[in-house]
């Protein structure tokens, strides 16, 4: 049995958060799923101080509600100071952040630079920490293709990505939370890679949608241009278990559809 502590999930009723304050809760330990609809807001400190307040671990999954560059520059850099000034008072001894692969690679992406952002003030704070970079999820398939669709078409990049299942994401973070901060980055990411085009297509296969992906080099990902390995991870990735393949034959899939 893991020593019981007091964890608190930022973002704990999102997709990711749910699955992490189950997984825990699951093995023992006393959770608080902080987020707007429970009373909790990190961008204007409303009921932080008392969600903190014993907290042993906080893991951060919060998600910016406006993807705008602006908008979402001012989330992270509000709420992360937020929090982790009302961690310090609390005296929480690992904060675990939830961040992107090749985050720092696409300057040119807003939310990207935001994550980045993010991740600087973790770093720079006195809290010890664990940042964890995951690849796009396989429950975002659906999403990519909507940014990607004009009309009947949709174009995308053949760059490659190494998509992850949610369920992987929040058993990686369940464990990380449950251990000592590494105060580093660490990467997880599915078993395989596969190109963006690829992995779209497959998606409208299995949940028969008749549109076709148009491979275009030059096909921006949320704004911007990828090189082939802009979203990949490094050789020391922590690689999930679940495979696409897998996952398209779950019932996951028909709920994203």
């Amino acid at each position: 049995m893991d020593k019981k502590m007091k964890i608190v999930v930022i973002g704990g009723t999102g997709l990711i958060g749910k699955k992490v304050v189950n997984n825990l809760r699951h093995r023992g330990q006393e959770v608080v799923a902080a987020s707007p609809s429970t009373g909790v807001n990190t961008f204007t400190n409303q009921g932080l101080t008392e969600a903190l307040t014993g907290a042993h671990v906080v893991v951060d999954v919060a998600n910016a509600p406006s993807w705008e560059d602006k908008a979402v520059m001012e989330f992270f850099q509000t709420s992360e100071h937020n929090c982790l000034a009302a961690e310090k008072v609390a005296g929480v001894g690992h904060h675990i952040a939830l961040s992107i692969v090749g985050a720092d690679r696409l300057p040119a992406n807003g939310y990207l630079r935001a994550k980045v952002t993010q991740e600087n003030l973790i770093k720079e704070s006195q809290v010890p920490f664990t940042i964890v970079r995951s690849t796009q999820f396989f429950e975002f398939a659906k999403g990519i293709i909507q940014s990607a669709t004009q009309g009947q078409t949709i174009r995308l990049s053949p760059a490659f990505v190494q998509p992850i299942a949610a369920d992987d994401v929040a058993a990686a973070l369940t464990g990380f939370a449950l251990s000592e901060p590494l105060n580093d980055i660490v990467e997880i990411a599915g078993p395989e890679p596969i190109r963006m085009d690829e992995f779209a297509q497959r998606f409208l296969s299995a949940t028969r949608d008749p549109r076709k992906v148009m491979t275009d080099d030059h096909a921006l990902y949320f704004g911007t241009e990828l090189k082939d390995h802009s979203l990949t991870p490094g050789k020391n990735a922590r690689l999930a278990p679940t495979r696409f393949e897998e996952w398209l034959s779950h019932s996951t899939v028909r709920k994203a559809a």
